[in-house]
């Protein structure tokens, strides 16, 4: 368990270094991905609960990658989308990628 935390401690401080991102914070923005998406999509599709991806998306906003919007039904709701800038970084990190720890290959080898 340890062994695991540590590698996952070293990709996000890969992350970090090359794209100013936390963990949580790429899961995010990979979730969103073209859509426009509640913050049950994101808490869903990322595994994290509602007070945490509440606090990550603030985070993200922050950076200015992710933009709110009212729901048209439900004023209530809140939908999230890439801003531009969230755009751009999305697709370099999917075009430039990131080195994947050796302890974690095997668990994306099919």
């Amino acid at each position: 368990m340890r062994e695991l935390l540590q590698t996952l401690n070293m990709l996000e401080n890969q992350l970090m270094e090359n794209y100013g991102l936390k963990l949580n914070e790429a899961m995010a923005l990979c979730s969103v991905g073209h859509d426009t998406v509640s913050a049950s999509t994101i808490a869903e599709c990322t595994g994290m609960t509602s007070s945490h991806t509440s606090k990550v998306i603030g985070a993200v906003e922050k950076k200015g990658l992710l933009a709110r919007s009212l729901g048209d039904c439900d004023k209530r709701q809140m939908y999230f989308a890439l801003t531009s800038k969230g755009e751009a970084l999305l697709q370099r990190l999917k075009k430039e990628g990131m080195k994947m720890p050796e302890k974690l290959k095997g668990y994306f080898e099919e």
